[in-house]
């Protein structure tokens, strides 16, 4: 299911004042972001969340299979855990909301999860240090210790399938006789076919071709500390009612924020790592920060939280793929594959035609 903005007018109050950890809003964004917010709020209808969710389980029940053929071919299955990950409650009616929602999620598109209780919780992680009424074990996700040691093991696969990389500057792609050229630090770069596949910094090359969509960076924060003792962690852990994350990676366990509202190129502010991080604390015996500076990423969105994956318009050889709203990380290669397709004139692997960035032009 995607991740829609609240509909409950307490909560969306609640965020508008920053009183809610998962949520931060930039004040002075307001202005150039309302526009967006507005939009993405009116995806948020349960109709239009779930006609989204429809729209995008093609790639979600496919993506994982595409990343484990590449893994097993980049040869790093140690980098990947199959434990799913835990959702975890404090009262009882939370929990049983959640397991009424999940219900309708199981039924409609197979995604399996065990109920916990208390006692559940602790035999899956014995280490967690409060005391849970009970939890959703989502069965079906992999999770990564490593997301840079697997990028760039894919990036080698990639030059030993005979790809090559080159540094350019994205802001110089122009259109030319026969298809389309950039400039890198040799010279010109020309080829008949170019993808925009540059997360929340698509729109800025899609601007300078006099072109534009209503993409929005969402930001989050992490950081990752030591653990305790002999205290571990199997899988990741979500603090429902806080919006954070523990996980555990190669670097020690991660502690992953909601989501930030704030004009792009903003300087950071981690101000939910210090709301949620001392309630961290109390769930998990973190020990020191292992870094001295918070991560920044912007996760790149669309108002109907659907990418856009297709050709562009008018730009004959031109594609985009971007947009995946949480999800670029997880159907980054099935994503490829459907492009790939596309562009090769082969038969799509599903109908493209939800990911046409033409539906906001």
């Amino acid at each position: 299911m995607p991740y829609p903005f609240p509909r409950d007018l307490g909560k969306i109050l609640r965020y508008a004042l920053n009183r809610e950890p998962e949520a931060h809003l930039h004040w002075r964004a307001l202005p150039y972001i309302a526009p967006w917010l507005y939009q993405y709020w009116r995806n948020g209808s349960k109709d239009r969340v779930m006609a989204t969710a429809r729209a995008a389980n093609p790639l979600i029940s496919e993506c994982l299979d595409a990343h484990k053929a590449w893994i097993e071919d980049a040869g790093v299955g140690h980098l990947v855990g199959d434990t799913g990950y835990l959702q975890l409650y404090r009262t009882p009616e939370r929990l049983a909301a959640t397991i009424a929602e999940k219900s309708e999620t199981r039924d409609l598109f197979g995604v399996t999860f065990d109920e916990l209780d208390a006692a559940g919780v602790s035999k899956l992680e014995p280490n967690l240090t409060e005391r849970f009424v009970g939890a959703v074990h989502v069965t079906q996700p992999s999770s990564v210790s490593d997301p840079e040691a697997l990028g760039k093991a894919y990036a080698d696969l990639f030059r030993k399938s005979g790809g090559t990389f080159s540094t350019a500057d994205a802001r110089t792609l122009e259109e030319i006789e026969g298809g389309w050229q950039v400039q890198n630090v040799d010279g010109p770069i020309q080829a008949a076919e170019a993808v925009i596949a540059l997360g929340p910094w698509s729109n800025e090359i899609l601007k300078g071709l006099g072109l534009s969509v209503p993409l929005m960076g969402k930001r989050g924060y992490h950081m990752h500390y030591a653990a305790s003792g002999n205290a571990s962690l199997s899988r990741p852990v979500l603090d429902v009612e806080n919006g954070f994350v523990l996980a555990p990676m190669t670097q020690g366990i991660r502690l992953t924020t909601g989501a930030e509202f704030a004009r792009f190129g903003a300087p950071p502010t981690p101000v939910q790592l210090k709301q949620v991080e001392p309630i961290a604390r109390t769930i998990f015996p973190l020990a020191e920060r292992v870094e001295q500076e918070a991560w920044l990423g912007s996760r790149p969105c669309l108002p109907d939280m659907l990418p856009a994956i297709s050709p562009i318009n008018g730009k004959k050889g031109l594609w985009a793929n971007f947009g995946h709203h949480h999800l670029g990380f997880t159907l980054g290669p099935i994503s490829a594959r459907l492009l790939a397709d596309m562009i090769t004139g082969a038969e799509p692997f599903t109908d493209p035609t939800p990911y046409r960035i033409d539906r906001f032009w």
